[in-house]
């Protein structure tokens, strides 16, 4: 598995990534927030892991990956 996410693109995941998640627990009782946590935690995984499938699919990388 080779990144293909960059510092700051993965920084900015994880973030929005986290406030999803802070989201949907503070909205416990409707069925949308569950469906929200999913694709917040899928970011933050993204951003922990710097690799993104849909990028892969399509055979990009994200504007600011550096190649390290």
């Amino acid at each position: 598995m080779q990144k293909n996410v960059g510092t700051v693109d993965a920084l900015l995941r994880i973030t929005f990534g986290l406030a999803g998640l802070a989201y949907c627990a503070a909205q416990s009782r409707h069925r949308f927030p569950l469906f929200m946590a999913l694709i917040s935690a899928m970011k933050v995984a993204e951003g922990i892991t710097r690799f993104c499938p849909m990028l892969a699919i399509f055979g990009m990388k994200s504007r600011a990956y550096s190649n390290e």
